[in-house]
Order: C-alpha cells, then structure tokens, then sequence
C-alpha cells in the first residue's frame, strides 16, 4: 500500500487551473484492488473519497479533507470484434488524447473528433466529453467501476450511463460514489467522419490531406491549438461553462435584441446558445478579476494568470454569469466540479 504526497500533498500541479491546493492524503491507484486494501485500512475508516484523474475539470478548494485518490490505471487492447464493430478497452488513468490517437494508429475511427481534449480515460463519460459534433455516448459500449463505499464492482451499460449533455449518472444521482476503472469503446467499420462544422471544414481543405479519420484528427488538433491555452503555459481548465440550452421563449428575445447571437436549434425544440459568444458580448472576453480572467483568445476559457485560489476562479464564475444574466436573460452554468 502506498500513500503519496506529491510534494507535502500539494495537489497543484495535479490540477490543470494551476489552484493552490493540498490535501490530508492523496492515494495512488496503480491496482483496482488497493480500493479493497485502502477501505480496510483504519487510517481511511472515517473518510470520504474524491476521484482524481487528469484534474482538467476540477476547481479544488485550498485544503480538501477528503482522501483524494489518483487514478493511475493503465491498458489498452481490443477486446473483440465483429462484423459491424471494434471493441477497444482502455483503463481510466490512460491519457485521453494518446489513446485516441493509438486507437486512429490501429486503424480504427471514431474518436478523431475528440482529439487533444485533456483528462483521462474514467473521466470522459463522467462529463460525457463531446467536441464537433460527437460525444462519448455516441462511441460507448460499457464501462467498469468500482463502489467507493461497498467495494462493489458493476458494468455500466449506456442505459446505466444516463448521458447527457455534459452530464451523466456520475455527476448527479451517483455523484461521487464510483470509480471507473476500465472503459470500453465501440468503434464502428462503417463509420463515416464528422465534419460538419466550419472549423473543421475550413481546416481540412488548408491541409488538403481528404477526410479521413486522421485527417480530422489533425484538423481538430490544429483548431483546438489555435484557440486554446495549453495548461502548461497558463492554468487552465479548457472550456469553463456549459453552452445555456433554451426554450423557444427565450431563444426568441435573445434573438429579438441580438439578431447575430450564436445559436443551434435543437431536435426537442429547444435552442442551444454559444456560451463564448455572450460572455464575449458581455465585455468578459481578455478582462481579469485579480489572478484570473477569461481568455484573450477564447472567451469561454478560464485561466489563471499566477497564484489563484479557488476563490478567485469563482468570483470570477459568478461575475460572468451575473452580467450574461443580465444582459441577456440568460443563466450560465459552469463546466467543473467544485471540491
């Protein structure tokens, strides 16, 4: 059994925003049975449990009392296949953007739209991640995870997953209560690319390389590169709040006062709305609150400029969402979970 402390159990290089943090313990998950060892362990008897793996969508507190375990389980393998059909496994501490491009490598397509989100493998379907026009629902087979409280293991089935928007059962009815530890994909033959949207399209034909799925992959890549900060260079954690998702009603005052708003129409009726587009128009866009601001480039990006706490980014949330609130009626909700 290990107990690692990561620099005194300081989790700020363990979160991509860069946020001075630190933890009473921090476990390393190198083995799906140290959950066993470490439950039983009486250190542990009386803790609650946080689930750490890239840390690319968490805003983490200054001193968190729970035991934070950091998943580090690794794999990855075809677990079968059929006529219609990959079937790719990865373990949930793999790093999400080297296994979609090992999964493009081996020939398989799918998760090209996908590329250089950052985070792991057990993180994605927790968010249900989706970038141009796919999302992990639309590639999930089953997933694996492990009760944090009763040691239990279960297979998820796409039904089990509740996906969503940005969202799935592990962020509302079993928050906090799994651990992922393997995540299986399937991968159609017949699969057709994705590039519907104007970025993508613009970018293949400068690449002039076709539409095939690595193709896509690099057009991701490039456009992702060109409007997003790496963590490495300023602290961040990628897209900060949800595109708001409207009804009818409101969708047509926004558009009443700002005929040019940013805005999809959705299959229920319902309108989706650029969440960088208003924070933009609400003069969010390069400005700072203290230490942090939204990104001069990207407007819907968080970043930590040096030294902020998880105070400051959420000052900083609700100034963003007080003023799109007022300016155009509509309520913003943020991406991360909060610890």
């Amino acid at each position: 059994m290990s107990v690692s402390t990561f620099s005194s159990s300081s989790l700020t290089a363990l979160n991509t925003l860069g946020l001075k943090a630190v933890a009473r313990h921090i476990l390393h998950l190198t083995e799906p049975a140290q959950i066993i060892q470490w439950r039983a362990d009486p250190r542990f008897a009386q803790t609650t449990w946080l689930v750490l793996g890239g840390g690319s969508n968490v805003v983490m507190s200054e001193c968190i009392e729970q035991t934070v375990i950091h998943v580090g389980l690794q794999g990855k393998r075809l677990l079968r296949e059929d006529d219609a059909a990959w079937y790719v496994a990865a373990a949930g501490g793999e790093a999400w953007h080297p296994f979609v491009q090992w999964t493009l490598a081996q020939g398989w397509a799918g998760l090209e739209n996908l590329s250089l989100i950052p985070g792991t493998v057990g993180a994605a379907p927790v968010q249900n991640i989706g970038a141009y026009g796919v999302e992990i629902k639309d590639v999930f087979e089953q997933l694996t995870a492990i009760h944090l409280q009763t040691g239990e293991s279960r297979v998820f089935t796409l039904a089990d997953c509740q996906f969503a928007y940005r969202d799935s059962v592990f962020k509302q009815a079993e928050a906090g209560q799994w651990l992922i530890v393997e995540v299986v994909f399937r991968l159609l033959k017949n699969y057709q690319v994705q590039t519907q949207y104007g970025d993508i399209e613009r970018e293949l034909l400068s690449l002039n390389l076709g539409c095939t799925p690595s193709a896509v992959a690099q057009a991701v890549i490039n456009v992702r590169q060109r409007k997003l900060p790496d963590p490495a260079q300023i602290g961040n954690a990628g897209s900060y709040f949800k595109n708001p998702i409207v009804s009818p009603a409101i969708y047509q005052a926004v558009m009443a006062a700002h005929p040019n708003a940013v805005a999809y129409a959705l299959e229920d009726g319902r309108y989706k709305l650029a969440a960088g587009w208003l924070i933009e128009q609400a003069g969010w866009k390069g400005r700072r609150l203290g230490p942090v601001g939204m990104y001069e480039k990207q407007a819907l990006v968080l970043v930590n400029h040096g030294g902020a706490t998880a105070a400051d980014v959420l000052a900083l949330e609700r100034a963003v969402q007080a003023d799109v609130l007022a300016q155009f009626g509509v309520e913003l909700e943020a991406e991360p979970v909060k610890w």
